[in-house]
């Protein structure tokens, strides 16, 4: 399947739609290389590592911006070498193709 997710945008999303299929999921996972899909194919994750903790704090904020442009927010966490950043659609409480184009924006960052 070749998806352009990188020039994706995000559509907001206004709950009253089912999540999308496990199947679905699946199928996008390959266009998002070193992504996971956790909690039943109901949410996408990913950790980058990086050599000290000031790495993964500028990176954590660099994944803010560019969700906070898409107004499609990731749960981010991230300490000493490491950042998770784990996306899902909270409003429909699964995923949406907009997760999908998220975690290809992040993944250009590093």
């Amino acid at each position: 399947m070749s998806v352009d997710l990188l020039n994706g945008k995000c559509i907001p999303c206004q709950g009253g739609i089912a999540p999308m299929a496990v199947e679905e999921a699946e199928a996008l996972l390959a266009a998002v290389p070193d992504w996971a899909l956790i909690d039943e194919a109901r949410k996408l994750r990913r950790t980058f590592t990086f050599t000290n903790f000031m790495q993964a704090q500028v990176f954590a904020v660099q994944v803010g911006e560019a969700a906070e442009a898409e107004d499609h927010h990731p749960d981010i966490s991230y300490g000493w070498g490491y950042c998770i950043v784990v996306f899902y659609t909270h409003k429909i409480g699964g995923l949406h193709k907009n997760d999908f184009i998220m975690a290809a924006k992040v993944s250009g960052l590093v």
